[in-house]
């Protein structure tokens, strides 16, 4: 029997990562009970990639109150974008990735939500590599067996705002 290692292979995949920000945003706040704790992009991303590329990150917001300050960081760290939503998240989500199919090896959803789960199976049947990264107090079990893999979004995940950086700021009444 020959003992040798194979070669050590280099695996490249382009990756897209989108995010179903309310529900994202909704599943931190459930878990610490504080509005103002938000995801920490720089240290969650590397360790979603894991050494792939990244070919587009996308931020799916319902509403128009966005963060200028978490678009310009997408930006500029990640050439991502933030795409407001008239309502869920859900349906813009969903065309989008289906868009990428063709030209990603793999889709990261962040979001625990079932809605989900024909998505996953219809990327899947595409051939994509469909991974799914989320609070697991807030995931549904059935989303994490259709994944090719699930990541534990945790309180390492996340950071806290300081007073004064309140995501629930109001500009001031003239």
């Amino acid at each position: 029997m020959n003992d040798e290692r194979p070669a050590s292979v280099t695996i490249s995949q382009s990756v897209a990562i989108l995010v179903d920000g309310n529900n994202m945003e909704r599943s931190i706040h459930d878990e610490t009970g504080d509005t103002n704790t938000m995801l920490n992009f720089d240290t969650l991303i590397p360790k979603l990639l894991d050494n792939r590329g990244l070919n587009r990150l996308v931020y799916f917001r319902e509403g128009k109150q966005i963060s200028t300050k978490l678009q310009e960081r997408l930006h500029d760290n990640y050439h991502g974008s933030v795409r407001p939503c008239h309502k869920s998240a859900d349906i813009p989500l969903t065309i989008k990735a289906t868009q990428l199919a063709s030209k990603v090896d793999t889709i990261i959803i962040l979001s625990g939500d079932s809605d989900f789960i024909e998505l996953v199976r219809h990327l899947k049947s595409e051939g994509v590599r469909v991974e799914i990264a989320s609070v697991p107090s807030s995931t549904s079990h059935l989303l994490v067996e259709e994944a090719d893999h699930y990541y534990k979004i945790t309180a390492e995940d996340w950071f806290t705002l300081g007073p004064r950086e309140s995501v629930r700021q109001r500009a001031p009444k003239a």
